[in-house]
């Protein structure tokens, strides 16, 4: 049984909470939060768990043995760091850190005590990702020329990160996970129409060293509502659409096939039009698996799917695209 404690309860944190009290191998013991209203709030529905403004207080108990932090952005690595320096295993939300110093003292803390650190990249556990990265090892989308992601909503607003911070480390963990490599470049173009300073709507744009793309659209001033990944190859074409209520992944048997020997141009390519095949999906509420994972981890002394080493990929992009958004969508190098 591993004993949690969490710090953070505003609009992520009780999801995480309910996830980790329904594990079987795990039980969440203390929660924390400056916010007292926050606190009180979680604790009408688990009157049976321990409720402090003092960090400390987790940091100090001996039977907490691993801490998840689900805090603001800005506070992750602070929170961290404590946790891993007192001897607990962490599960802190992405972004793992705001700077790769940051993050990479994270991962040198975790790696010297011996600790399980791992980031919150939630669609690396959703099982329509799973399949799809399955797909794509196996060849079956044939080689991939490019995929474009869309998050968007007219959201929730925040004031402490841009639109590109809050929304996007989704998809570029995502990009990076199925494509296997890092972007060799990045750019970034977006505007603050609600605040100023704060980007509510971005487009970004990875390149890699290959020739593959990867964008994305985060904005939280759009009128609808869309959580889809399309994903182009040379075979077959895939949409995985998380708004969907069943039929999340779509694999489109659609393409441009070249023909070898051609009297003209124009019979060198011929488009091709085939069915549309609906994988069957063993669905489980994502987060429930990323947190099981973590639990998982934990006690058998495994490296997670999204580790130190994973947020720091992740971060080192997002700085990239931050300094290509400060520049007016100039093109940034890795």
């Amino acid at each position: 049984m591993i004993v949690l404690g969490q710090v953070g309860l505003g609009y992520w944190g009780p999801n995480l909470l309910r996830n980790f009290q329904a594990l079987p191998g795990a039980r969440v013991k203390t929660l924390c939060d400056l916010n007292a209203e926050a606190l009180a709030r979680v604790g009408e529905r688990y009157p049976e768990l321990l409720r402090t403004t003092e960090y400390a207080d987790l940091l100090r108990d001996p039977e907490i043995g691993a801490v998840v932090v689900s805090s603001s952005a800005t506070t992750h690595y602070r929170l961290a760091r404590a946790a891993l320096e007192a001897g607990k295993h962490v599960f802190v939300e992405k972004p793992i850190a705001l700077c790769e110093d940051e993050a990479e003292t994270l991962i040198r803390l975790a790696l010297e005590r011996n600790l399980v650190l791992m980031v919150g990249h939630l669609l690396l556990y959703h099982p329509a990702v799973a399949r799809l990265k399955e797909l794509l090892d196996g060849g079956q989308l044939g080689d991939v020329y490019y995929l474009y992601s869309e998050r968007r909503n007219l959201g929730k607003v925040r004031h402490d990160e841009n639109a590109m911070w809050s929304l996007a480390p989704h998809d570029i963990a995502v990009a990076l996970h199925l494509l296997g490599e890092m972007p060799a470049a990045v750019s970034a173009h977006g505007q603050a129409y609600l605040q100023p300073g704060i980007e509510d709507t971005v487009f970004l744009t990875l390149r890699f060293a290959d020739g593959r793309l990867a964008h994305s659209h985060v904005s939280w001033l759009d009128p609808h509502k869309v959580r889809r990944l399309t994903v182009v190859g040379s075979r077959q074409m895939a949409v995985f659409d998380d708004v969907e209520p069943s039929e999340k992944l779509r694999i489109y048997d659609k393409g441009v096939d070249r023909t070898p020997e051609y009297d003209s141009y124009g019979d060198a390519l011929t488009l091709r039009f085939g069915d549309i095949y609906v994988p069957h999906l063993e669905m489980q509420e994502p987060l429930r698996l990323e947190c099981q994972h973590f639990v998982d981890c934990v006690a058998h002394g495994r490296r997670p799917l999204s580790d130190g080493w994973n947020g720091l990929a992740v971060l080192r992009v997002l700085e990239c695209l931050q300094r290509s958004l400060d520049s007016e969508g100039s093109l940034v190098r890795l």
